[in-house]
This record gives structure tokens, sequence and C-alpha cells, in this order.
């Protein structure tokens, strides 16, 4: 396989969102986005105590792409204003389509807060394309069990695969754009190789560890790797005992991007016109209880 060099290297900047800091890697000065993807929280490991809720996240309107949650450690409960609600624990993901508007809250879930322990996740953030940012909102609540992993260099290479298809899998989350994210584990010396679709823009994300890329350079926990678009994909080889890493690969969708918060559009007008829609209530109520 010729494998595709990496563009850019971009360390998680810690950023104070209120209720929680979280670690951002994208975007930031050197790296705007990756597109269709737009922006990458790395939250927590938040070691807790019970009856603490690290993450807190109170009603907030979306519109215009996809904010999707992936959870490795903890227990999160989702609401929001199209009446759905949900629980993820350790190894599920939520795939949401804001779409013409929703409002949602995430916070630990009771099980974790009575009990305390440590909550970790992703949160990541997708562009639609014009023609799907006024699609009708949707929720997604994906579990471990359900996405196919491929086992490998004898159990020492363990891909999850959450969408797109990738070496014989096909994940289970629909997807409004042509996407690959992969969860994969890497014990010592595990080897792995994903072959990428001609033309996706690629990056990973280190969430832990230390990983070998290409044969190549390695790199550390807490980094994002932007990847050229020349080349048939990527290898990747633990060097830690454990590591863990997201694989993301998506056709780009080449529009202009108007992000005003938690509106991703294609012109001001159309952020202004969010703003005011959420403030009429045409995204819905949201209501606690």
């Amino acid at each position: 396989m010729l494998y595709r060099g990496v563009a850019n290297i971009q360390a998680s900047e810690e950023i104070d969102m209120g209720a929680a800091t979280v670690k951002q890697p994208l975007p930031t000065v050197k790296i705007e986005q990756v597109d269709p993807f737009l922006l990458l929280h790395h939250f927590g490991p938040y070691h807790t105590q019970p009856m603490e809720d690290p993450l807190d996240v109170g009603p907030h309107p979306h519109r215009g792409f996809e904010p999707v949650t992936f959870l490795y450690q903890g227990g999160i409960r989702h609401k929001d204003s199209r009446g759905n609600e949900g629980i993820l624990k350790a190894g599920d993901v939520q795939w949401m389509t804001a779409g013409r508007g929703i409002i949602h809250s995430e916070r630990a879930s009771r099980e974790f807060r009575e009990s305390g322990g440590t909550l970790e996740g992703i949160q990541l953030w997708i562009n639609l394309p014009k023609k799907d940012k006024m699609v009708q909102p949707a929720y997604q609540e994906i579990r471990a069990a359900d996405m196919p992993v491929l086992s490998e260099d004898h159990g020492r290479a363990r891909t999850k695969l959450v969408a797109g298809q990738l070496k014989g899998l096909t994940g289970p989350a629909r997807t409004h754009t042509q996407v690959i994210a992969a969860q994969i584990s890497l014990s010592k010396g595990g080897f792995t190789e994903a072959p990428l679709p001609a033309g996706h823009n690629a990056l990973i994300y280190i969430l832990h560890g230390h990983v070998q890329v290409n044969e190549n350079w390695d790199y550390r926990a807490e980094h994002l790797l932007q990847f050229h678009q020349q080349g048939e994909g990527i290898a990747l080889r633990g060097l830690a005992e454990e590591s863990e890493v997201l694989l993301l690969a998506g056709a780009p969708i080449g529009e202009p991007v108007a992000q005003w918060g938690p509106y991703v559009m294609n012109t001001q007008t159309e952020v202004m016109e969010a703003m005011r829609d959420y403030q009429m209530g045409k995204m819905g109520f949201y209501t606690e209880y």
C-alpha cells in the first residue's frame, strides 16, 4: 500500500466551555477544518466522586450539521426537543442530525452520577451539504454491540466501525455524507492498515498511548494528524501497552461555511435566520422533565 503522507500535526488545546474544560485539536489557527469535519472535542477523562456531573451541558440549539458523540468511559443522558431521550454507556455512539434545528442537552447519566467514576468521550461535528442543511432532525443511538469489529495481528489491533465501509465492514450509522468513522485499539506492537477512498480527506486523533504512523514517525496522545489526499491509505502500529485512535475520512463537500456558535450554514444571512428561528421557537421546545 502506498501510504498517505502527514500534511499537518496539531496538539490539542485546552478550551474552557464553562461547565467543563475540553481538549480541542480542531479547529485551530493551523487547521480550520478538514472538510467535512468541522470540530473535534476530547472531553475528559474526568474522575468524579458520587453525585458529581463533570459534563452538565444544558439545553442548547444546533442547525446545519451532524454532532456525533463517541463515549469511551462513563455514562451520558441525552434529551432533545424532538422527544428523544437516551442513555449512552461506554462504547456507545450518538449520531444526531441537527438539520433544520434541534435543542438538546447532554449530562452524566443518573447511574454514573450515583456511582462516580471516569467520564471520557469525543464530540465531533460533521458538516452537511447545502441540500441537507434543512432536513428533519434525526437521532441515532448506536450500541457498542451493534458495531462490527475486525481483529487483526493476533488480536493486537482491533477496529470497530461506526460509519462507512472499511476492510469488508459496514458501520451501522446512517449518514448524509460519505464518511468513515472507526475506533482503533492497538496493543503494544499491534499493526493495522486502513485503505481510504480516493479523494477523501482523512485524519486521526490519538486519545491515548503512543502510535507509529506509516512505519515512520511516532506520535503521542492528544494529537491530531491530517493526511494528504495522495496515497492509498495509512498504517498504524501501537508503541504503548494500549493505544486508542479515532480514524475519520470523508468526501469533501466543497461549499462555503458560515458558522456562529451552534449554527453551521453557507451564508451569514442563513446564520442570522437560524438565530431568529431559535428565538421564535421554530426548533421546538425543550422540557427537562
